[in-house]
């Protein structure tokens, strides 16, 4: 009879300090200025294996109603049925399928992002930003990650023409995270 081996893992579970992370993206307003905005309310869970961080995994949702850009008018139009439609698809998601390794603390995450219950595959480029001890005995880690992603791929479809045949809101959305997460 043959026993089971268990085979010990470095992987442990690190959950986002809200405090000290940001999800923000970016488009083009009428082509010649860039509007920013953020998501106020994430929940990001690393799986993480510090010793070979190609052997962790992500799993993030966001509040799409916790959106904000700083303009009331157009965070409304944005949780509209116009864009996030937010009523029906309250949250956005993401989780990884595998991070490739690319270079000394440079990786590509790869994994499906569902927006309006559209899911498509992503890549971001991640760096590993560090980790450490916290004053209170915590320790932690921190990322930085960016992509862009066409918006009209997840049925972000809404646009005005504008002067000269160019349009109100561009195509790309850039996305930019900054996450410190907390060993659990």
């Amino acid at each position: 009879m043959t026993s089971a081996v268990s085979i010990p893992t470095t992987k442990t579970t690190w959950q986002i300090d809200p405090g000290h992370s940001s999800v923000g993206f970016s488009a083009k307003h009428m082509m010649i200025t860039t509007v920013r905005g953020r998501f106020n309310k994430v929940d990001v869970t690393l799986d993480l294996d510090v010793d070979n961080i190609t052997n962790s995994s992500v799993e993030a949702v966001i509040d799409a109603a916790s959106l904000y850009t700083g303009e009331e008018r157009r965070d409304g139009h944005l949780k509209s049925a116009d864009f996030l439609e937010v009523e029906t698809y309250p949250t956005i998601t993401f989780k990884s399928k595998r991070v490739e390794k690319v270079g000394d603390d440079q990786y590509k995450l790869v994994g499906d992002l569902t927006i309006r219950d559209i899911t498509r595959e992503v890549t971001l480029d991640t760096t590993f930003e560090g980790r450490g001890k916290d004053p209170w005995g915590g320790e932690r880690v921190s990322f930085s990650a960016r992509t862009a992603i066409n918006r009209k791929d997840w049925g972000l479809t809404w646009n005005v023409a504008i002067e000269a045949g160019s349009v109100l809101v561009g195509e790309t959305i850039k996305i930019e995270l900054d996450i410190q997460a907390i060993k659990q």
